[in-house]
């Protein structure tokens, strides 16, 4: 309960032995496991139908390597590291937002053997993602019904971390707008991807999850040979994209053979494992999995079910009328929201000045940010954020890179379209998940084709309480008012009233 930090907290845990039953039970699970071991929390607050916890407490992976000992203390590590994590910062800001307590919580530690293919001293699964069974941005002719999905190359921790991805609904996995035009596809589709480092035999205890992953260019996966399925080559000369690795040129994650010629009916076990699980937890849910299709002459490709959670879901009712609402009266309009009801009492706002965002620089926002964040959850007050870009995005060039726990006490979390740059929604990232179980209002807006609005003007008119390079800290004398109609997926921000 200490405001220890991270690594002393860690360092304790190491220090401490497992009962040696314990130990008994290791040396049995790696006798039989042949793949790399993940290492991840199973928890009370975790499979909470209210409040779900997700991605929160550390998951670590290690290589599986021949000698026991060794392994045995790797193993031991990994799971005194998870336990650990429980009390790190983010954890912690994590149940305050959630008015829960860590006396409340109870843990078990899953041993699961990771899915992938080994190619040299890189393990990786052909395909992992994220689907939920249902879109709270359908774009014609999808429904909110039938869900959505995201994939990538690779570890999944790529996609749970905001990395560039494949959207499409298991309804019509055909039509995938990222891939509309060859530009656009050269643009928003995946550059890089995680893989298990098997070259590292040690096990370093690290706050960071992330110690034994690479993160790597799709050349890399060129040259593993693992894109035959599932990438498209650019052809410069004719400005089109040619499905498949045998051409000479770029080569373009697109999935298409999954998605588009069916190699593997990914979309229509994706849509019967969301309509069961749906139908069995009798609410809405999120689904974690991945895939491997090099597994090898005659044998059978693989869809392996990772996790599945329930997504919390606001049941208040709210009708907006834009015709009823005056243009003087918005400070922020939005179809593309997420959320339901009205949320009062918000005097503060706060906003990454649009002039000022340089890709260059966002490590410098995070931690202005972060300050503000800090200062006014100490004083018991929510706020709206707006930025360019995604926020929680690990690619600058997509957005500002916040951790959770940076902005947890926004109340709205607004993000806004760069000139050169669409901003498509968050959805299958834990940082999504995050603003679902928090019941935080969530808009998109691309201003400079007409998608929302944002009165800039009035903002910049404003006394900053707060103001340097970068970001801008408004105190109103009177609340705002942010009302979002979850059926027509509309969100207002009204100005404060005089």
């Amino acid at each position: 309960m200490s405001d220890a930090s991270d690594e002393k907290i860690l360092n304790a845990f190491v220090m401490a032995n497992l009962p040696f039953r314990i130990h008994k039970d290791l040396y049995t699970f790696i006798s039989v496991v042949k793949n790399p071991i993940a290492i991840r929390s199973s928890s009370l607050l975790e499979d909470s139908h209210y409040q779900p916890f997700a991605g929160i407490y550390s998951t670590y992976m290690i290589p599986k390597i021949e000698s026991e000992m060794q392994m045995i203390e790797n193993l031991s590590n990994a799971i005194k590291s998870v336990y650990a994590s429980v009390f790190f910062k983010d954890s912690k800001a994590y149940m305050a937002a959630t008015s829960n307590v860590i006396d409340e919580e109870k843990m078990g530690v899953v041993l699961q053997e990771v899915c992938g293919t080994k190619y040299g001293n890189h393990f990786y699964p052909n395909i992992s993602g994220v689907a939920r069974s249902v879109n709270f941005y359908p774009i014609e002719p999808e429904k909110t019904e039938d869900g959505t999905a995201n994939i990538a190359l690779g570890l999944g921790k790529y996609i749970v971390d905001g990395g560039q991805n494949l959207r499409f609904s298991p309804k019509f996995p055909k039509k995938v707008l990222q891939l509309s035009t060859p530009e656009m596809a050269l643009r928003e589709t995946q550059k890089s991807f995680y893989s298990l480092d098997l070259s590292k035999t040690d096990f370093v205890p690290t706050t960071d999850d992330s110690e034994n992953l690479l993160q790597l260019k799709i050349k890399d996966a060129e040259n593993d040979g693992s894109l035959k399925q599932i990438s498209s080559t650019y052809d410069f000369q004719n400005n089109i994209l040619r499905d498949g690795s045998i051409y000479e040129g770029k080569k373009v994650l697109t999935f298409s053979g999954v998605l588009k010629y069916n190699k593997f009916p990914l979309a229509e076990i994706l849509q019967e494992v969301l309509e069961i699980g749906q139908a069995e937890m009798n609410n809405p849910i999120e689904i974690e999995f991945a895939v491997n299709l090099d597994t090898g002459k005659g044998n059978l490709m693989i869809f392996n079910l990772l996790q599945i959670r329930p997504i919390v879901n606001n049941d208040q009712s709210v009708e907006i009328d834009l015709k009823n609402i005056a243009d003087e009266e918005l400070l922020i309009k939005s179809e593309n929201s997420l959320g339901n009801g009205i949320i009062n009492e918000i005097c503060d706002f706060v906003y990454v000045k649009p002039d000022a965002f340089s890709r260059l620089k966002t490590a410098e926002m995070v931690e202005s940010i972060e300050n503000l964040n800090t200062k006014l959850c100490d004083e018991g007050l929510g706020y709206i954020l707006v930025g360019p870009g995604r926020w929680g995005s690990s690619d600058p060039n997509l957005g500002i890179p916040v951790r959770w726990a940076q902005i947890s006490g926004a109340r709205l979390i607004v993000e806004s379209g760069l000139s050169d740059y669409r901003v498509d929604p968050s959805q299958g990232t834990h940082f999504f998940q995050n603003i679902t179980s928090f019941r935080v209002g969530y808009f998109t807006i691309n201003t400079f084709i007409n998608e929302g609005y944002i009165d800039f003007d009035y903002l910049n008119s404003q006394k900053a309480h707060f103001e340097d390079d970068f970001v801008k800290h408004i105190k109103f004398n009177r609340s705002m008012e942010i009302q979002i109609d979850g059926r027509k997926s509309t969100g207002v921000v009204l100005k404060p009233k005089d």
